[in-house]
């Protein structure tokens, strides 16, 4: 059996069996603020989405131009969280954390400033390099702000407040612009990120000074070849406009050529970006791609919800907004209890409830959706939503449960990078997907079309959450191997 650490006490514990089931009194303040901060990455996501028609007639631009007012922001993110999470291991997490979080409200201030698309462009990558920061961050220090008890809670939070992040973006953004103006969607995260800001320099336990013979050194190499193929593959999956072109063909084929020279580098390097033995660990490696999966799953709803709802079940643009919305709510509404269910029931268990709860809601949507119209999207959306944030808690705490300190910020940024690429890969092939199924050019003229577009996508991410589902009972089977073989040497050495 592996003996109970006594070696010391995560920030926030205090000493004493009951005691370690207690936060500290600067415990829920320290939570608050990862919880603010994973709020204000979010809301960077989804309010600027809204803000998209209004920025095309301001700066007279094409949607294909202004669309990367979102995607800057997004490959940003997708391409430097694993290196920053890594960064923050070794310079220390809560430093790193306080500039990400200058850096994303000082860009924040920029974008609503650009007096070009150019310009505001560029100040939303810079935007999404310190949010990149900050999606790392916040789950790195889970383990040093909250007792691993109380994990699971810790996780359903931080889910909650990216669900209302993502729920809240549009109508505060459409509220914003319509009051004010568009600058405003940027302002509104000023006094936002100076609150993270105090709250995270006052409330979070301060870095551990190391010695620079100690310090591990950066992998600049693997940083920028990682970087690159991330790029190459988020490219690959975004240009085009849905369509798959020779261009899409060679990024993806330099995406893979760039995992190549990657892993090869990572196997020579002293002090790797990512240690490629954390791959042999089932529940590191299936949690992963489960999340991947999972996340490709959720992007089918984002794509494919408002061509059903406003083609086949002719709904007008408020009414869209109002059924789509119902999803996130769900997924605020659900977090704080699953993490609590994570918690009391164990991770891996509600693994497969959660994965369960989304395979029904994908089968379900299959079949209700024609045939009951707005209740049959709304019933099986809210039983994937709520699986989602169920499975979210429990996956994250996994994860990240028995992390080595030193590798919390590398660990949280692949787990957040997993689900990026699940994003993107969602739009780009779910979109694809329902496109063939539709097999039809006017999608809106052709209520019937759009209708078999959207079930051919929700059997599609039936099956995706069927192969998560294998791969959760294949890794907890793997794991549970494992840990009888290293039970059954460590008696045989005490037994000598």
């Amino acid at each position: 059996m592996k003996p109970a650490a006594q070696d010391g006490k995560a920030p926030g514990i205090t000493g004493g069996a009951g005691a370690r089931q207690r936060l500290a009194p600067s415990a829920p303040w320290a939570l608050a603020s990862l919880a603010l901060t994973i709020l204000l990455s979010a809301l960077g996501t989804s309010i600027a989405n809204v803000s998209l028609p209004t920025l095309a007639k301001t700066f007279n631009a094409s949607f294909q131009d202004v669309q990367w007012v979102v995607l800057a922001y997004l490959l940003a993110i997708t391409t430097l969280i694993v290196s920053v999470g890594r960064l923050g291991d070794l310079i220390g997490r809560r430093r790193l954390l306080l500039a990400g979080i200058v850096l994303f409200t000082l860009a924040s201030a920029l974008c609503g400033a650009a007096p070009t698309l150019a310009l505001l462009i560029a100040a939303r990558a810079v935007q999404g390099l310190g949010a990149a920061i900050m999606m790392a961050l916040t789950m790195a220090f889970v383990g040093e702000a909250v007792p691993k008890a109380n994990t699971g809670s810790a996780m359903g939070l931080l889910g909650t407040m990216s669900a209302v992040g993502t729920a809240l973006g549009p109508t505060l953004g459409g509220t914003l612009i319509a009051s004010y103006a568009w600058p405003a969607i940027f302002h509104i995260n000023l006094p936002l990120g100076v609150l993270a800001l105090f709250l995270v320099w006052r409330f979070l336990p301060a870095d551990q000074t190391r010695s620079g013979a100690a310090r591990p050194r950066f992998d600049h190499l693997g940083t920028l070849l990682l970087a690159l193929t991330l790029s190459a593959f988020a490219l690959a999956m975004t240009v085009g406009r849905g369509s798959f072109g020779r261009l899409n063909g060679l990024l993806l084929f330099a995406a893979l050529c760039g995992v190549g020279l990657f892993i090869r580098t990572e196997k020579i390097a002293v002090s790797p970006l990512i240690r490629l033995a954390i791959f042999r660990d089932p529940v590191l490696s299936g949690g992963f791609i489960m999340s991947a999966l999972v996340m490709t799953v959720m992007m089918a709803t984002l794509v494919v919800g408002p061509f059903y709802l406003s083609g086949a079940l002719a709904l007008d643009a408020t009414r869209v907004g109002l059924v789509m919305s119902a999803g996130p709510i769900v997924s605020a509404i659900t977090g704080v209890p699953a993490g609590r269910l994570v918690d009391r029931f164990g991770a891996q268990r509600m693994i497969i409830a959660g994965l369960l709860a989304m395979a029904a809601g994908s089968s379900i949507l299959t079949m209700l959706a024609a045939s009951i119209g707005i209740p049959g999207y709304i019933i099986p959306m809210a039983l994937i939503t709520a699986g989602y944030a169920v499975f979210q808690a429990a996956n994250n705490t996994a994860v990240m449960a028995d992390v080595a300190a030193d590798q919390r910020g590398a660990i949280s940024g692949v787990l957040n990078l997993s689900r990026n690429l699940g994003l993107i890969t969602g739009a780009s092939l779910m979109g694809a997907v329902y496109a063939v199924g539709a097999s039809a050019d006017d999608l809106a003229a052709r209520p019937v079309a759009v209708a078999a577009g959207m079930h051919i996508t929700f059997i599609v991410a039936a099956l995706l959450i069927f192969i998560a589902l294998a791969i959760a009972f294949a890794s907890q089977a793997m794991a549970r191997r494992a840990n009888a073989l290293r039970q059954g040497h460590d008696c045989a050495l005490g037994v000598d």
